[in-house]
């Protein structure tokens, strides 16, 4: 996977007239199939107009300081010449779920460990799901405007300029748009219905786990976790501190569950963290006890702070990465701990085709291990990347908020040999763009593929949907899709949390208004709990 981020995008004045965009045969927010082979003949890709995109405007009221405080992967780049964006899919919600242990901690979580996209993931949408296996695609959006009669100070200064180093957007929400990319996955089959699941549970017992909240969470939620699982699954349990440890070979639940209660109650915890050996033999017991036609999967349940043997993702990967390759095991990573290593799980789950997610209570532990079960042990799609042209006719500039870590480059959305993210049933993936209209504009906006093997056959699949401009004119928080609203709060706290700015940003304290009232009018205790995270930074703040 290309790991280049490119965020800002300005689309040039002069554009090649033949420069065409993704064909598709959908109207506005429709969707259209494209399944294909490996033989078949790719559909046309935009060409890049001729020339660059000029710098990111200047910011204001220090604006460059926060930037420099935030992940590098934020930092100002050239503006790509084209008016392509594409990414691997990620379903991973860690970043999230530890901003919000954080600061229920009282403090206000590094600005280095916000990723947007990974609080936008975690909340439910609207999106209708598809009839079969793949994805639908919705596409939508409305105007932010201005806030509360007032102008955001922050509207408008990260975003890319036109072509020929014409000066970046001025300031003010009012041209721009929200665009949110929507793709959903079918729910689980019933109970009886998907493949048996072979898991290997690699677990970190070292020193730091002793805090409470960390082992003796993961104890309970493998509890849980055991009693769930159908007699034909299979798990193996490997624990590690300064060295790994098989406490369990793959073992068919059924008739075992007391013997596998018997080996988790014994967990204690011990020495020092070394992630690499934990990993290397987990991935070494799921290849020896791997079953056709099952689910293979290794689950890291660790704090992540690894200081013994190899500490960074990609020597620890490096190790396993045949396995991983010829066996298609993936990794899904749970996060616990107030202090938590969060950049290393996240790119072993992104390296390891795999996902993250953040635990930090028992009622967490059992939505992930009870309730979104099937979401981890199934798959709907594997490398699976979105594609979004949009129209140099219509668009001035635009932006992809967050994805930085899962960039892809523009020829690489065909090429099926480069990594994309897994997908599991139920699952909703959302991309929010701050785009900028031209004077006048009227007409398509912007056409989104998402590509995708089958899990089983490896054939690929395609499907896309459509925006007209027409379709953004409304205002955001008057009427607009109340997932859509909820999407946008998530995306402004995150960008807040980070030291970044999107058009029509509202301060931390009118955020959490709007959240609590998306919170009585979803009736969902997750948007309540978001205003309750935004209220809690805003104080750390003040």
């Amino acid at each position: 996977m290309c790991r280049g981020s490119r965020t800002y995008r300005g689309v040039a004045a002069a554009v090649l007239a033949g420069g065409m965009l993704l064909t598709t045969g959908c109207g506005a927010g429709g969707s259209t199939d494209r399944s294909s082979h490996s033989d078949a003949k790719p559909a046309p890709v935009p060409i890049a107009p001729d020339g660059g995109g000029g710098a990111p405007a200047t910011g204001t009221d220090g604006q460059a300081e926060r930037q420099r405080e935030g992940d590098e992967a934020r930092e100002s780049r050239p503006v790509a010449p084209d008016y392509l964006s594409t990414f691997a899919l990620d379903v991973d919600t860690a970043s999230y779920g530890y901003a919000r242990r954080t600061l229920e901690d009282g403090q206000l979580p590094q600005a280095g460990d916000i990723r947007p996209e990974e609080f936008v993931n975690s909340f439910r949408q609207d999106y209708p799901r598809p009839a079969g296996d793949g994805f639908s695609v919705t596409v939508d959006g409305a105007r932010p405007g201005s806030v509360d009669g007032e102008i955001s100070r922050r509207d408008g200064v990260e975003a890319g300029s036109e072509a020929g180093g014409e000066a970046g957007a001025e300031a003010g929400g009012e041209d721009w748009s929200l665009v949110r990319v929507g793709l959903s996955t079918r729910t689980s089959d019933r109970k009886g219905k998907r493949p048996p699941a072979a898991l290997t549970f690699v677990i970190d017992i070292s020193g730091s786990m002793a805090e409470p909240g960390r082992l003796d969470l993961v104890k309970e939620s493998l509890g849980i976790l055991t009693d769930q699982l159908r007699d034909d699954d299979s798990i193996a349990l490997v624990t590690f501190s300064d060295e790994a440890k098989t406490r369990l070979r793959m073992t068919r639940i059924d008739g075992n569950r007391d013997r596998i209660h018997s080996v988790v109650d014994s967990l204690e915890p011990t020495d020092s963290t070394n992630v690499e050996a934990g990993v290397r033999t987990g991935y070494d017991e799921a290849v020896e006890g791997r079953r056709r036609g099952a689910t293979n999967r290794v689950v890291l349940l660790s704090d992540a702070l690894a200081n013994t043997g190899e500490t960074e993702a990609d020597a620890i990967l490096d190790r396993i990465d045949g396995a991983r390759r010829e066996y298609g095991i993936t990794l899904f990573g749970v996060g616990v701990g107030s202090e938590y290593g969060d950049a290393l799980m996240e790119q072993l789950a992104d390296k390891g085709d795999g996902h993250t997610t953040y635990v930090s209570s028992s009622e967490q532990a059992r939505k992930v291990f009870v309730e979104q079960l099937p979401t981890h042990v199934e798959l709907r799609a594997r490398d699976a990347k979105a594609q979004v042209a949009f129209d140099p006719k219509t668009v001035k500039q635009f932006r992809l908020i967050g994805y930085e870590n899962r960039a892809v480059a523009d020829d690489d959305f065909r090429n099926d040999r480069v990594d994309g993210g897994e997908v599991g049933p139920g699952h909703t993936v959302t991309a929010l763009y701050a785009v900028r209209l031209r004077e006048g504009a009227s007409g398509h906006l912007a056409t989104a593929t998402v590509r995708w093997l089958d899990p089983r056959t490896r054939a690929p699949h395609e499907q896309t949907g459509s925006i007209e401009t027409d379709a953004v004119d409304g205002a955001l928080w008057d009427g607009s899709s109340k997932r859509l609203q909820v999407t946008a709060v998530a995306a402004y706290f995150a960008e807040s949390l980070r030291g970044g700015s999107m058009p029509g940003a509202p301060g931390l304290g009118a955020l959490a208004e709007r959240a609590r009232k998306l919170a009585t009018a979803t009736e969902d205790s997750a948007v309540r709990q978001l205003a309750d995270a935004i209220d809690q930074a805003r104080r750390l703040r003040d």
